[in-house]
């Protein structure tokens, strides 16, 4: 797996992090997890095949998650990229979300689904097991941000990847990500959080030693993040693994 982080920031507008979303590729295909509307600027400056992307992860339906996901498919309709494309594109996401894609869809008469290839919307619901790709296995937790939240978790092969997307603290959460390859985390705030449904750093770090993954990752990061110095935060934990503070741009891999 190859991870390419396209926005690490939240709705909060920032000159140097976009709203929340990655770009994955695996064995089976590349998936996109959560489609913010920075998320289609940020495909074509990383250079990605956004023309050829297989399947789009929708955690939950706030705006800076959701956001792209209408005028991604507007956009590729009338490309000369996708004008040769037969492959279909699979969309999953919570419960909802084919109520809420067909709002958008009627309110602009776009019809987003008539491409020239197959679209298709999958609802899933907590505890669902399912192919997101050929080879590609995901299963889904409930998370404590909105009522249709949900964490993902993808295995490759022997390669494993868990989102939480946006979360309040549940220790249940680091179990669904335990061993992971990879285990991105939100960290919205650095200390004092301001709502219960998202993190800070010291419960972000309580599920990684939950996890314990091979490697961590903090993103959904609020600009108070700017006044610190990460590696001195961080060293005031005990940690499993490597932690990093997510940058749009950054690559990693699983």
């Amino acid at each position: 797996m190859h991870l390419t982080v396209l926005g690490s920031g939240t709705s909060h507008p920032h000159p140097k992090r976009s709203s929340t979303s990655f770009w994955l590729e695996t064995a089976g295909g590349s998936i996109l997890l959560d489609c913010s509307a920075s998320s289609i600027l940020r495909m074509a400056q990383e250079g990605l095949p956004w023309a050829e992307l297989d399947a789009i992860w929708i955690s939950h339906f706030h705006l800076d998650h959701i956001g792209g996901l209408a005028p991604f498919l507007f956009g590729i309709k009338h490309a000369a990229e996708t004008r040769d494309r037969t492959k279909p594109l699979s969309i999953c996401g919570p419960l909802g979300l084919k109520t809420l894609f067909d709002a958008v869809d009627e309110a602009g008469k776009y019809r987003l689904l008539e491409q020239g290839f197959p679209i298709e919307i999958v609802e899933v619901v907590e505890g669902d097991e399912f192919q997101i790709l050929d080879g590609v296995a995901a299963s889904v937790a409930k998370t404590l941000h909105k009522p249709e939240s949900l964490a993902i978790r993808l295995e490759d092969g022997k390669r494993t990847l868990c989102f939480t997307s946006d979360t309040g603290f549940a220790p249940s959460l680091g179990e669904f990500a335990a061993g992971s390859g990879l285990f991105i985390v939100e960290s919205s705030f650095v200390a004092n959080k301001a709502v219960a449904t998202h993190l800070e750093l010291s419960e972000a770090m309580e599920l990684i030693s939950i996890a314990q993954p091979r490697k961590a990752l903090l993103n959904h990061l609020y600009p108070e993040w700017d006044a610190t110095k990460f590696e001195d935060l961080a060293a005031n934990y005990s940690s499993p693994c490597e932690v990093l503070l997510a940058f749009d741009g950054m690559k990693i891999e699983i």
